[in-house]
């Protein structure tokens, strides 16, 4: 007899169907699995079988074969499991049911256990977009895949618990999972910007890329707080949206770093690559293309310390990122695009030794290695940074001063309220943030007056802006006001945003 009945394969970010036909007939003993099925599927011919018999049901030695259609889509992994020994099941008329409206995914053990897979949220989500209303998987993954709403997830424990369920014997209890996102607990990171002595300029710069999603470059001698400001950013990030957990939760997903019990991820990302990492571990790739590090950072921050240190063909891999806000990875089988909307934050020093600048310690650099050590960043990266910031050493006088600086709390109460106006303004644009805005948003929302104007048209001149830093600057302007929860973007904000694109070093 045969049975039809339906899975899905991970292709990136997305999923196909893959429809899975079990032929069973008397006739020599085999066991095939056709459609384009790795080495991993390909096992499943010697796990099915213990599999079965240890689940209390039969499994006779007779010719099998197996269709994962569409042919030409390469399938890959374990999770093709359970569907087959499904197959097989309906296809032997050991089980009776409609299989139409339902998907099967999971890797069984060989006792019929089944193991937690990777990628259950956005197989789960494509099984909703195709008009499917149950999903039977593995019990650990259940909670992940119940983020997804109007679809039924079913989360079994072995294979035995299944066949009963079907058999009408033990009914299995759909999983229910609540998706509200929590606000973010401050007290849970190590850094506060109270904690931060002086730096008013690098803390008010770190306020406007939070509240805009404006990357920045923080260029400062050794010891002068560069590391803690940056990693004190995330204390004034504005709380995820919904919307946002759930492109997260998707990216940290397929790469298996979700949390079994709090699969949904609530809390910006932050992530720290050593400088020796490597192009692909930054951008993603691999012969089946993985999210790096850009993506992983997706909706939150991406920190590059030693930033001149990092090769030169990693950070010039950025480019494309920065602008786009998506990578695309090509490989022979076909192309991946993952989102990569993160705000860079950077860190250097301003020479190889560290001291150019400093007042109380003598540079030891020559004027061809500073040039050199600078010029390891390009100046299309640098024009993709919307702040440049010195950051002076502390003097001792606020070194030693007992004077309480401002909290992560209350600055993250204007960053939020920024934000607010900014997904408000931009609700029909599918954009959060004023650092999405496209040139034909920009000239949409953000309206200059006369003086403005004029004081912009100089900069431009004088400092030998880009096209590109022009619109950035329009942009950061707009977060001031934002921030000011100003409607117009007036000379101030341009004058402020101006001083945020000052020579590094």
């Amino acid at each position: 007899m045969l049975s039809k009945l339906f899975t899905a394969t991970l292709i990136g970010l997305d999923c196909k169907i893959v429809e899975v036909e079990v032929d069973y007939k008397k006739g020599p003993s085999y066991f095939s699995i056709v459609g384009l099925a790795d080495k991993s599927i390909q096992e499943a011919r010697d796990r099915i079988p213990s599999a079965i018999k240890n689940s209390g049901a039969e499994f006779l030695p007779v010719s099998i074969i197996t269709n994962l259609a569409p042919a030409e889509l390469t399938k890959s992994g374990p999770s093709y499991d359970l569907p087959i020994a499904v197959g097989y099941l309906m296809a032997s008329e050991q089980l009776k049911f409609d299989s139409k409206s339902k998907i099967f995914i999971g890797e069984l053990a060989l006792d019929g256990r089944l193991r937690p897979i990777h990628g259950v949220l956005p197989i789960t989500d494509a099984a909703k977009k195709n008009g499917f209303s149950e999903i039977y998987l593995p019990i650990e993954n259940a909670k992940e895949a119940a983020l997804v709403p109007n679809i039924n997830v079913y989360g079994v424990q072995n294979l035995k618990d299944l066949i009963l369920h079907f058999r009408n014997q033990k009914i299995l209890v759909p999983s229910q999972q609540d998706t509200d996102v929590m606000l973010t607990d401050l007290n849970k990171y190590k850094f506060d910007m109270s904690q931060i002595k002086g730096q008013e300029h690098a803390k008010r710069a770190l306020e406007i890329a939070a509240a805009g999603g404006h990357n920045i470059l923080l260029s400062g001698v050794p010891g002068s707080g560069k590391t803690m400001l940056s990693r004190a950013l995330p204390t004034i990030l504005p709380d995820m949206t919904l919307e946002e957990s759930l492109e997260v939760t998707r990216i940290y997903s397929i790469t298996g770093l979700t949390s079994k019990t709090s699969p949904l991820i609530t809390t910006r990302p932050f992530r720290s690559p050593h400088h020796t990492s490597s192009q692909v571990a930054l951008v993603g790739g691999g012969t089946i293309p993985k999210p790096g590090e850009i993506s992983l950072a997706h909706r939150g921050v991406l920190f590059l310390d030693e930033f001149p240190e990092f090769s030169s063909y990693a950070l010039e891999s950025l480019r494309q990122p920065l602008e786009d806000k998506v990578v695309t990875i090509s490989r022979a089988q076909g192309t991946l695009t993952f989102p990569a909307n993160f705000i860079l934050v950077a860190a250097m020093n301003p020479c190889k030794c560290g001291y150019k600048g400093d007042p109380t310690r003598q540079c030891t650099c020559t004027a061809h290695e500073i040039a050199k050590y600078q010029k390891k960043i390009s100046g299309p990266i640098l024009d993709r940074i919307d702040l440049l910031i010195n950051v002076p050493k502390v003097e001792n006088s606020k070194l030693f001063s007992s004077e309480k600086s401002e909290s992560s709390f209350d600055i993250k109460q204007r960053v939020q309220r920024a934000r607010n106006l900014q997904i408000e303004r931009y609700k029909n644009l599918g954009i959060v943030s004023n650092s999405e805005l496209n040139q034909k948003d920009i000239e949409k929302f953000v309206e200059l007056t006369s003086d403005s104007k004029k004081i912009l048209s100089m900069a431009v001149e004088r400092m030998n802006l880009s096209a590109r830093s022009y619109y950035r600057i329009l942009r950061i302007s707009r977060t001031i006001a934002d921030l000011e929860t100003s409607m117009n973007v007036n000379e101030k904000h341009i004058a402020e945003a101006l001083s945020y694109r000052v020579e590094i070093g």
